[in-house]
């Protein structure tokens, strides 16, 4: 329904390279084949960073062929490392030659040490490289220290960009043995989330289905596998500078101006499923409040599949009255006052917003700011056990599947 190239209607800034633009990264130059720089940041992975290197350096096309090493290259970033992170990935480095596998070791202050700051780091070197080539359409994939891609990754990226992507969400899967080994309660718990997390990626779908992310589908979009083309990283203003989660904040500077985002099947990482990780958000994070709350006997709440539900249809309601607004019909008041209660925000703030010049991308995360400002949202839709979402999931799925 939208032109995503015609919508980009407000200034958005060019990306925001490192401070020190002078001193890159890398001194190599990219080799001339380069379609894809794949970004490694390393906080002492010594224990993994060779399964992590291996799975990158035997990549092969989706028919099963070597992919041309040509055709990539490796940035890794060691930084702040108390183990020997830095001498394993070097020492990998010189046994591989014919792979361009960059290393860089750096000591960041304690205000810049953090994994945001350090992924902004790399992607902005990424961005650079790609744009001395001219490949405004080159690939920046990220991945983690604890994480091994799968053998068809680079190439699945690839495809889903030539297939019209501007940026890409690997499927992670946490790997077997350190899942099994998690407290019960914990184990328990990511199970179901994963679960609830695609029964509404599903629901999503019948109710407000985005064309460029067709079902099936999955839902994450974080740093273990993202990938985005040069350009559309420049349209976005770069990796924003937040210490953390930048992955889930990137995704949403991409969504705030109309980027093709693909939730793709076919891009499959394993990561580790630790308990001991870089930030105070992240999944080893969360799965220590996960065993906190089996030892409180603290159920695992959620949002309720209504209140889902009512998100996903207001949201549609809402995309069609903003694009009625653009091309000039203005939407009767009743019907904008009716959809303002739905969603929880007064409807002249609604009538206001709706006549500015706003991406919907920018308009709908404008409402979700109101509706926390207003705080109707939470007070309509209290948190129940996941165990019961589940289930109402399940049975809305049923009728909507018919």
């Amino acid at each position: 329904m939208e032109s995503k190239r015609s919508l980009l209607v407000a200034d958005f800034p060019s990306v925001q390279l490192d401070k020190d633009s002078s001193q890159t990264l890398v001194q190599v130059p990219p080799s001339p084949h380069c379609e894809v720089c794949v970004i490694v940041p390393v906080c002492n992975e010594a224990e993994t960073l060779v399964a992590t290197l291996t799975a990158l350096i035997h990549q092969v096309d989706l028919e099963g062929q070597l992919l041309d090493p040509k055709r990539y290259e490796i940035i890794l970033l060691a930084n702040n490392c108390s183990d020997d992170s830095a001498a394993i990935a070097r020492s990998f480095a010189k046994q591989h030659p014919d792979i361009a596998l960059h290393v860089v070791e750096k000591t960041l202050p304690p205000a810049q040490a953090y994994i945001g700051r350090v992924r902004q780091i790399l992607m902005d070197e990424a961005y650079r490289r790609l744009s001395s080539l001219g490949r405004t359409r080159g690939v920046i994939a990220s991945t983690d220290g604890d994480s091994q891609v799968s053998p068809t990754w680079i190439a699945a990226n690839l495809y889903e960009i030539n297939c019209g992507a501007d940026a890409v969400g690997g499927r992670i899967i946490t790997e077997g043995a350190s899942r099994a080994a998690l407290d019960p309660y914990a184990r328990a718990c990511f199970l179901r989330e994963v679960g609830y997390r695609y029964l509404i990626t599903e629901l999503e779908n019948y109710l407000d289905p985005d064309p460029y992310d067709s079902f099936p589908r999955h839902y994450q979009h974080y740093g273990a596998s993202l990938a985005v083309t040069a350009e559309m990283y420049a349209l976005a203003g770069g990796l924003p500078p937040v210490r953390t989660p930048e992955d889930v904040a990137f995704y949403r500077a991409l969504v705030r101006i109309n980027a093709r985002f693909r939730h793709s099947l076919l891009v499959r990482v394993v990561t580790s499923a630790r308990q001991i990780g870089r930030t105070n958000v992240g999944l080893a994070n969360q799965l220590n409040e996960w065993i906190e709350m089996g030892r409180q006997q603290q159920a695992f709440v959620v949002e309720p599949a209504a209140a889902i539900e009512t998100r996903f249809v207001a949201r549609r309601q809402l995309r069609l009255m903003w694009w009625c607004a653009l091309n000039g019909y203005q939407p009767c008041y009743p019907s904008v006052a009716s959809l303002a209660e739905m969603l929880g925000v007064s409807a002249q703030w609604l009538v206001q917003k709706l006549t500015q010049p706003y991406s919907f991308g920018q308009l709908f995360e404008l409402v979700e700011e109101r509706q926390q400002e207003e705080q109707t949202w939470a007070s309509r839709w209290k948190y129940v056990d996941i165990k019961q979402a589940i289930g109402d999931l399940r049975l809305r799925l049923e009728s909507l599947r018919q």
